[in-house]
């Protein structure tokens, strides 16, 4: 089994991400979430993300196996969360909620929220191929 992170895994990251980015996106209530959640909710949003991210690569991509891969699963999920963060930036950048220029703390709050579900379609996306 290769865990090294190809164009392959990419595109199916960015696949997964976008499944789920585009419904929540075109969501007002996430637009409105990001805006007024609490920055320790929002701080707890991004870590449950992560945590969820790292569980489901852990026993499914990784197979419960990282003993001597631990830099690899470390990158993969940073990796795998930056292009759903991204993923999400360009959805809500095409909806014109994304007001990274004028109102950066709106836009940076509704990427946090809204890549927590895209991080999850992208992880397991990239782990159908993976047996």
């Amino acid at each position: 089994m290769n865990l090294s992170f190809n164009l392959e895994d990419a595109s199916q990251v960015a696949i997964g991400s976008f499944a789920l980015a585009v419904p929540i996106s075109f969501s007002e209530e996430a637009w409105r979430i990001g805006e007024k959640l609490p920055l320790s909710n929002l701080f707890l949003v991004f870590i449950l993300s992560v945590t969820f991210l790292s569980f489901f690569a852990y026993g499914s991509v990784f197979q419960s196996n990282i003993k001597y891969r631990v830099p690899v699963f470390v990158v993969r999920i940073i990796i795998a969360y930056l292009i759903a963060a991204f993923v999400v930036a360009l959805v809500l950048s095409s909806l014109d909620k994304f007001p990274l220029l004028t109102e950066p703390d709106i836009a940076l709050r509704r990427l946090i929220v809204i890549t927590m579900p895209a991080s999850m379609g992208a992880i397991i996306v990239d782990s159908f191929d993976k047996e």
